[in-house]
């Protein structure tokens, strides 16, 4: 009875699975039951940092930061494969990067050298408020942003400019286990905008696919795609009728592209991908501070 005991102390000692708000984690990860303790290697401990990084001489003008930070789901694989996807592309365009996950470069000193902000699936509260402060006044300054999955993807963000003006939407879940990954229909709705170039009108890809509380609108909100619901099988709870996963914003001079998209390390070697990346930075880039679309 003794070892009985112990066994089963044992095994409720043992880490729970982690329910994904800002992803999903691997397919191997069962739902969480209730009173579940977040398993360190996908939610780790809150950090908060202070002391911003040293930056580099930008030879070739204003620089890109790609940032991916994470104070909460966090899949280390994905990251890396689109930091390195993401650096790879602004290379072959002669442009200049570097790659943070120290949120103290959102200073107004540090924001300076950059014109866009790529945020690769950040989750959870990141941001100290000065530096909230700063990336906010850096954005209605002129500041361009793409923000790429998980970035649009967490109940727990308590900055509530973020979620309503940044992204314009709440995240609310996305397709799970067994059925977490599923070829869906992404249907482009706008060809003619530059971050949709080279994109066929009906995009067929696998991909955990997320839902919002909302059709984001105000801000100028361009819906470039949509998902078609009949495509997939989504849980009813994320039927949205009308189903963005990819849009623009125009926050004061600022512009933001946000896509849903790329869930799995591999999804950032899909050329279509690549070019709808490659395509985001650019108009983030290029587009004229007055005349965001």
């Amino acid at each position: 009875m003794t070892r009985l005991i112990l066994l089963t102390a044992m095994l409720f000692a043992l880490p729970a699975a982690a329910a994904g708000d800002a992803g999903s984690a691997p397919d191997r990860q069962a739902a969480a039951p209730s009173g579940w303790v977040p398993n360190p290697l996908y939610w780790p401990t809150p950090v908060m940092d202070h002391e911003p990084p040293a930056l580099p001489d930008f030879a070739r003008g204003p620089a890109v930061l790609v940032f991916s930070k994470t104070n909460g789901f966090r899949d280390g694989e994905q990251i890396e494969a689109a930091n390195a996807a993401i650096v790879s592309l602004l290379d072959a365009r002669g442009r200049d990067s570097f790659a943070s996950e120290n949120a103290a470069v959102f200073n107004a000193a540090a924001l300076a050298k950059f014109d866009v902000v790529v945020l690769n699936s950040i989750s959870g509260n990141v941001f100290t408020d000065p530096q909230r402060e700063a990336f906010r006044a850096w954005i209605e300054a002129g500041g361009g942003v793409v923000a790429l999955h998980g970035s649009g993807g967490d109940t727990r963000y308590d900055w509530r400019w973020y979620v309503e003006t940044v992204i314009g939407a709440q995240f609310i879940g996305h397709t799970n286990a067994p059925t977490q990954f599923q070829e869906a229909a992404v249907l482009v709705d706008a060809p003619d905008h530059p971050a949709m170039q080279g994109l066929p009108r009906e995009w067929r890809r696998t991909d955990e696919w997320y839902a919002f509380d909302r059709v984001p609108s105000g801000h100028g909100t361009r819906v470039l795609a949509r998902l078609d619901e009949d495509s997939y099988a989504p849980p009813p709870e994320q039927r949205m009728g009308e189903h963005p996963v990819i849009w623009t914003r125009c926050i004061g001079r600022g512009r933001v592209f946000y896509s849903a998209l790329g869930h799995k390390a591999g999804t950032y070697a899909e050329p279509l991908h690549l070019r709808m990346i490659d395509n985001a930075i650019a108009w983030a880039t290029d587009t004229p501070r007055d005349a965001c679309t």
